[in-house]
């Protein structure tokens, strides 16, 4: 298992996902988004897995600035993602081609 998890300090359920695997004794690392955002091919794998749609937090502050909502073509809502992390819903959790947003700790059950 090789789990990455991709997340922001201040967000709740990202210190539960990583108490989830903390708990388990599940080796993971952690990108903090604030710092350093998805890289082209890990967006094109996560998006793979969950859809464009599920990666994007339209509560976020940022959500209305970058005019997201308006856009239809995904590739254009890629660029605006990769140039601006804080705009992800958070944690994005990895396991290989596997991935999903949010807490979701029964589908990371699957994956041990």
């Amino acid at each position: 298992m090789n789990i990455q998890i991709f997340g922001v300090n201040k967000c709740f359920d990202t210190k539960k996902a990583e108490r989830y695997f903390k708990e388990r004794k599940i080796k993971y690392q952690y990108i903090d988004l604030s710092l350093k955002g998805l890289s082209k091919r890990e967006l094109e794998s996560v998006k793979g897995a969950v859809g464009i749609k599920a990666l994007i937090n339209e509560k976020s502050k940022d959500y209305a600035k970058s005019n997201l909502k308006n856009i239809i073509n995904d590739s254009v809502k890629e660029e605006i993602l990769l140039k601006n992390p804080m705009l992800y819903k958070t944690p994005i959790v990895r396991n290989g081609r596997q991935a999903t947003v949010g807490y979701q700790p029964e589908i990371w059950k699957t994956w041990e």
